[in-house]
């Protein structure tokens, strides 16, 4: 993730926009992918209306590629402020459609826009994913007014679930 400036938009947006995110709940993997749905049947919101689920990394800060350990350093102490803070989260995987780039992300639910945005702020991240039931969007960590409303989005099942909660994400920076 590269940094930005108060007010400037990511040069990494379009990578942003094209991501693909894996989230392993308890009894089924869901894959949020772009583009349309091809004839598959979209998946349902997985959650209630009431909640927003929202996407947070620690790996890659400010845009540095940063070796395997110190990204799974700092995604230990993301995932232990999320415990802090009693949040309920599931494992996910964020990266781009063809595979070549993943990092190792949190699907959090109970917090709003604003601590989302803060939380990816305090990890050093230019945004954040938030899934409601209406929308899949890209939120700017540093300044709203880059938020993005992510249209020809679809959930679908991942039978089986994908290699990527297995082993260790591939931690490097998109070229």
């Amino acid at each position: 993730m590269s940094a930005v400036s108060h007010f400037a938009e990511p040069t990494q947006w379009p990578d942003y926009l094209r991501a693909i995110v894996d989230i392993a709940f308890p009894a089924f993997s869901i894959r949020v992918a772009p583009g349309p749905l091809d004839g598959v049947a979209g998946l349902p919101y997985p959650l209630d209306r009431a909640h927003t689920i929202h996407i947070v990394t620690a790996f890659n800060p400010y845009g540095r590629r940063t070796s395997a350990r110190a990204n799974l350093r700092a995604q230990h102490e993301l995932l232990h402020d999320i415990g802090l803070h009693g949040l309920r989260w599931w494992p996910a995987v964020g990266g781009d459609p063809v595979g070549t780039h993943a990092e190792i992300s949190a699907a959090v639910v109970g917090m709003n826009d604003a601590q989302a945005r803060a939380l990816g702020r305090r990890f050093g991240q230019d945004a954040v994913f938030a899934w409601s039931p209406t929308s899949w969007r890209l939120l700017a960590c540093a300044d709203a007014a880059h938020d993005t409303v992510l249209a020809d989005r679809h959930a679908y099942h991942l039978t089986p679930p994908p290699h990527r909660f297995s082993h260790q994400a591939d931690v490097s920076v998109p070229g």
